[in-house]
């Protein structure tokens, strides 16, 4: 980039397409010319090859830049995080909680300013990387003697979820008409764990990247709704916080949108609730193995493609072990600290709702996605009902 000319920062909505005009194409291309001329004539006599001097300084020069931005989005995501800790202590906010504040506020900002694009390297940090960080720390509250008397029931609940949902939601898109391949991706996302489940499966299916983002959204979007409605719902229905986490846990479609729901419902209900939904997580892995199988017997199947390991999850166990039988027995801590790590722990979590939120784009539900949304919508409500029956 020529000296004095400042980098385009601004906020670009999704539907945009950017600037192919042949003038600002051949600008460009004269300037990186005129550059590299610069650099090749002060290169010339120096023994070393133009191309590594010419990338040395163009990594010192953008090294710094990047990072100032993934740091902004990170603090980005803090910002719209405390907004939604503010609205959540007003009167007729505060039944949703801070989560889904500030979701919500996310949302909103996506729909009327756009996507902050230069931001988005902190911002999927903060929904992917402090999201799963959040989860590791929760589990220090998790009790043990709850996952041996509830988990093997609730991993048996977990397949059965995911075999009813994926089944059903492409059985309805076919009635339907709709896309084939955007309705297999969220009948897996509201089956497993949402838009994680869409980017694991979307290389094995050989999916479009347009139909990945469109799924991502519209499973933040259905989530986001289903699970405030669930924290509305809380007070009404005659359930234990254990039945309540179980509940949230086997039917609601991210670990965000659980611990969105059974937050409201005490330490029991979420650290149920993320127990019943990293069963989903952890059944992704021989789901992406069953997938992978079936692409193979079709020919369709390209041998590069990685399925991820959710190792999160093992950190999460972890920390539920030290959390039952080494702190306090072996470890002395105080409530305070307790309090502290479950402050920090929330802030993570508002965090990762942010850049969830950032995620739906109300504008591209218009197009192709509203028949397959609306089979991921009455898979989900069926889903719902039917768990909270058998919970």
């Amino acid at each position: 980039m020529a000296p004095g000319v400042k980098p385009d920062l601004t906020y670009h909505q999704t539907d945009k397409t950017p600037d192919t005009r042949p003038d600002a194409a051949s600008a460009s291309y004269a300037r990186q010319a005129e550059e590299t001329a610069k650099t090749t004539g002060r290169n010339a006599g120096s023994g070393a090859p133009p191309s590594e001097k010419a990338t040395q300084r163009h990594a010192g020069t953008t090294a710094p830049a990047s990072y100032r931005l993934w740091a902004y989005g990170v603090a980005f995501t803090f910002a719209l995080a405390m907004l939604g800790w503010g609205l959540a202590q007003m009167p007729g906010f505060n039944r949703a909680g801070p989560l889904a504040c500030a979701i919500g506020v996310a949302v909103a900002y996506r729909h009327f300013r756009g996507y902050p694009e230069p931001l988005r390297a902190g911002i999927r940090f903060s929904s992917k990387t402090l999201l799963r960080l959040a989860i590791v720390l929760f589990g220090l509250k998790l009790n043990i003697d709850v996952v041996l008397n509830e988990g093997l029931g609730l991993l048996v609940r977990d397949a059965a979820t995911i075999a009813f949902a994926i089944a059903l939601t492409v059985w309805i898109g076919k009635r339907l008409k709709a896309d084939s391949a955007l309705t297999l991706l969220v009948g897996i996302g509201t089956g497993i764990c949402g838009a994680a489940a869409i980017a694991a499966v979307s290389p094995i299916i050989n999916a479009k990247d347009e139909d990945t983002a469109i799924g991502a959204g519209m499973i933040a979007l259905v989530g986001t709704l289903f699970a405030v409605a669930y924290t509305l719902l809380l007070p009404l229905l005659p359930l234990t916080p254990d039945q309540y986490g179980a509940w949230s846990g086997v039917s609601l479609h991210e670990i965000a949108h659980v611990a969105l729901a059974a937050e409201p419902g005490g330490p029991n209900a979420l650290a149920t609730g993320l127990l019943a939904k990293l069963g989903r997580v952890f059944l992704l892995v021989p789901l992406c193995l069953l997938l992978i199988g079936w692409k193979k017997r079709s020919g369709t199947f390209q041998s590069g493609t990685k399925v991820e390991f959710p190792w999160f999850m093992v950190g999460f166990i972890a920390m539920s072990v030290i959390g039952s039988y080494v702190l306090g027995d072996y470890i002395p801590v105080t409530a305070s600290v307790l309090d502290g790590v479950s402050l920090v722990t929330t802030v993570l979590l508002s965090m990762a709702m942010v850049g969830l939120g950032l995620n739906v784009n109300l504008k591209q539900l218009r197009t192709k996605a509203l028949k397959p949304l609306l089979a991921m919508t009455v898979t989900s409500v069926l889903l719902s009902v039917l768990t909270y029956l058998t919970i």
